[in-house]
């Protein structure tokens, strides 16, 4: 058995034990844990695919000065032509609001004037259709003088511009007639009021074509954008691991679709490690990776699918406690008994070691990336949390405050807040600008051996040797619930985190993989396979599995068998 740094209290340890046996009761048959496998179980799982398309940056590069080129010019261009083009865009819509409103009112002299100017190509056709509503409405109001007068000086002249081939006949028909809706051209004539507004909805919809034509830009069908967005969540659930039986509900699209299932079975057993393996994690945000971190000194890079080896990373002379992996999947951190950090190139066919960071006392017990990935958040035996540069390799700031060894640390999705967990039982929150500590939570009666938050960085799940894992609001800094179920008392660092924004994972000195619903703390699932105690549990969004990394040498990948019970 593994040892950390310091020795927990065995009376402690022992009652806690005790008090474990009564926690039967979060595996009570609620109307939610009967919910959630139904809801789960819609799911057949297909694999992953292997045709995704690849992130954007493979697809055109960022960086490429020709793109910056164009951004230049681009730059250059509108500023040049701006003044002016804001000007004329300004009279313009002036113009354009003037026209509808002569238009519904029916002052056709300002109409007139309005339209000596040049508004757009057809115009003609447009003064045609102008033209027509002013005769329609003397006929209307039976000026049939004016009308005559009207037709020869104003519409004859723009006979070929008539929509139909018998239009402008029938116009000569009305001076004869009774009734507008007498002439065949015209008997769906609603009046002048619903005229005037269709030919302010034709205006509107020649101006249009017109911009749409100047820009450069070609015609934008109706709901088009509705129609990429469905587009392309029909694309991530056609590529997704699991194919739902059911139509999903989609209920946001800030970020990308992820089936709900709850793992119900071991996938891949991954073996190759000499000593017990103390953490294990997806490779970026794609995960078609897997990290593992082992007290045989070495890393080891994992095919998430085939469970193959694909490297061993060498060069630490202790023990892995904690990996980290960038966005991108490109750069991976590890945290060791050496008292360093050390950053793995693992994008090309050789994975190397491309630098050593400095600066801990004792053993180096949590590492994470930034979510900008140019920094890497560190903390160990030496009670304090660092932040290091990656492009200087510098420590650019201290953090200062814990009592007993940093056991972990992370970074909110915004980038802007450390939180760490530590040895001394507390969970302490540091602004990362300023360094300063501006929550403590003194809740736990044991060890804190992990911190984890939520996607949207609302909710803090913390792991602690008092046996429990807890549920935070963290704008709040208040407890929402505790989970119970799993052991974990010993000298060892048992960790948990989030599964979808749903579920809870964590591992357990029993050796199951614990999955609790987030809503009620009722345990959904026991996974079991491992041989010895399970250190962490790790979920991957994009590829809806778990791996979990054990004292009994394994590293292994979860998913769920809809032909298996959940």
């Amino acid at each position: 058995m593994d040892v950390t740094n310091g020795s927990p209290n065995n009376s402690l340890a022992s009652s806690l034990q005790a008090m474990n046996i009564g926690s039967k009761d979060q595996e009570s048959n609620s109307p939610a844990k009967r919910a959630m496998p139904a809801m789960a179980a819609t799911h057949s799982h297909v694999g992953m695919n292997p045709n995704r398309i690849r992130p954007t940056e493979d697809i055109f590069n960022p960086d490429d000065p020709h793109i910056h080129e164009g951004y230049n010019a681009s730059q250059m261009t509108i500023q040049d032509e701006s003044n002016v083009k804001w000007h004329e865009r300004e009279e313009n819509t002036n113009d354009t609001r003037r026209l509808k409103k002569a238009i519904l009112d029916g002052e056709w002299t300002e109409v007139d004037k309005i339209c000596s100017k040049p508004l757009f190509k057809n115009q003609k056709s447009f003064l045609f259709a102008v033209y027509k509503q002013q005769y329609l409405e003397y006929i209307e109001h039976r000026e049939m003088q004016k009308a005559f007068t009207f037709i020869q000086k104003r519409l004859k002249p723009l006979e070929q511009h008539q929509k139909t081939p018998a239009e402008f006949k029938d116009l000569c028909y009305l001076l004869t007639t009774k009734s507008i809706h007498d002439a065949p051209s015209f008997r769906s004539w609603e009046g002048i009021a619903q005229g005037r507004d269709k030919l302010v909805e034709k205006f509107q919809s020649m101006l249009d074509v017109e911009n749409s034509v100047k820009d450069g830009s070609i015609y934008v069908p109706p709901n088009r954008l509705l129609n990429l967005l469905r587009q392309a969540v029909a694309y991530q659930i056609e590529v997704s691991r699991y194919h739902p039986r059911i139509s999903p509900i989609v209920e946001t699209l800030l970020q990308d679709f992820s089936p709900f299932v709850i793992p119900n079975a071991c996938k891949t057993i991954m073996q190759g490690h000499r000593g017990n393996v103390k953490c294990a994690e997806f490779v970026g945000h794609e995960g078609r990776t897997i990290i593992s971190g082992s007290s045989d000194n070495t890393l080891r890079v994992w095919d998430t699918e085939s469970g193959q080896c694909l490297h061993i990373l060498e060069g630490h002379s202790s023990r892995i406690w904690d990996v980290s992996s960038n966005d991108a999947g490109t750069t991976v951190a590890s945290a060791s008994g050496d008292s360093t950090v050390k950053i793995w190139d693992i994008k090309g066919s050789k994975a190397s070691c491309r630098a050593t960071l400095s600066g801990h006392s004792g053993d180096v017990y949590t590492v994470k990336y930034h979510p900008t990935s140019n920094h890497v958040v560190s903390g160990g035996y030496d009670k304090i949390v660092r932040l290091h540069d990656l492009t200087t390799g510098q420590v650019v700031k201290t953090f200062s405050g814990h009592q007993l060894a940093v056991s972990k640390v992370i970074i909110n999705p915004v980038g802007n807040l450390i939180v760490s967990g530590s040895k001394d039982n507390t969970i302490k929150f540091w602004d990362l600008v300023s360094g300063v500590c501006i929550k403590t939570i003194s809740s736990h009666l044991g060890e804190v051996t992990s911190v984890a938050m939520n996607s949207n960085g609302t909710l803090l799940l913390s792991s602690s040797k008092d046996n429990s894992n807890r549920l935070w609001d963290v704008r709040m800094t208040r407890p929402l619930r505790k989970l119970k179920g799993h052991q974990n008392t010993s000298k060892n660092f048992i960790r948990a985190g989030f599964a979808h924004n749903s579920l809870l994972v964590g591992g357990s000195e029993d050796g199951l993989v614990y999955i609790w619903d987030q809503e009620s703390g009722d345990i959904l699932q026991k996974l079991q396979g491992h041989e010895a105690m399970v250190y962490n549990a790790v979920w991957s969004p994009k590829q809806s599995m778990f791996v979990s990394s054990s004292d009994d040498r394994t590293v292994r990948t979860w998913y769920y068998d809809e032909k298996r019970a959940l």
